[in-house]
């Protein structure tokens, strides 16, 4: 496999935490710079990671990862945009939320977008592909994109203002959605 299409399925393996990135941009969240590298490292580490971990089970148990992953990545951000939904509508408790770019919340968005580099890495076990140059590209591009994606939301949340909230929430429910029809069909 080239080097060429190894980029186009980083990039394409990017798209949601890109998305999930602008959503927590555009509710503002990750803007600090620590924030933005966190989130940026979690995502671009699973990223990395998730790819190996599929070539490896690839190897041994495809049919059983294959058939579930699409709906744990959908329960993840259903979960994750009602809390965020909530969160718009309680006042009391915005004002006390938690920073989505550590904890649990971090590991849950981090999961949820990494997903399909999991069955990515099963689909590599069956070509000739240097698993370990693959899956850092697919964390590095991923990483770069979660950040852009940060500051793109950041941009975002000024044209829409607090509206920007919801719309990121609905955005993370939309992936979920979106990742569940694609398995289905």
């Amino acid at each position: 496999m080239s080097s060429i299409s190894i980029f186009l399925i980083a990039l394409a393996l990017s798209m949601d935490a890109f998305s999930v990135a602008i959503a927590l941009g555009a509710i503002g969240r990750g803007h600090a710079p620590g924030a933005l590298i966190r989130l940026a490292t979690a995502f671009g580490v699973f990223q990395f990671v998730m790819p190996i971990v599929g070539w490896l089970l690839g190897r041994t148990v495809v049919s059983y990862i294959a058939e579930y992953d699409h709906w744990i990545a959908f329960v993840l951000l259903v979960i994750a945009g009602l809390h965020m939904i909530k969160e718009y509508f309680d006042k009391e408790e915005k004002e006390r939320t938690k920073d989505p770019t550590k904890g649990w919340t971090l590991l849950m968005l981090s999961i949820a977008t990494s997903i399909d580099a999991l069955a990515i890495g099963i689909s590599f076990a069956f070509f000739d592909v240097n698993i370990y140059y693959a899956s850092a590209i697919i964390g590095i591009v991923c990483f770069i994109t979660t950040a852009l994606g940060v500051i793109f939301g950041k941009v975002l949340s000024r044209v829409l203002g607090k509206k920007a909230a919801l719309a990121g929430a609905l955005v993370l429910i939309a992936i979920g959605i979106k990742i569940v029809i694609e398995h289905m069909v």
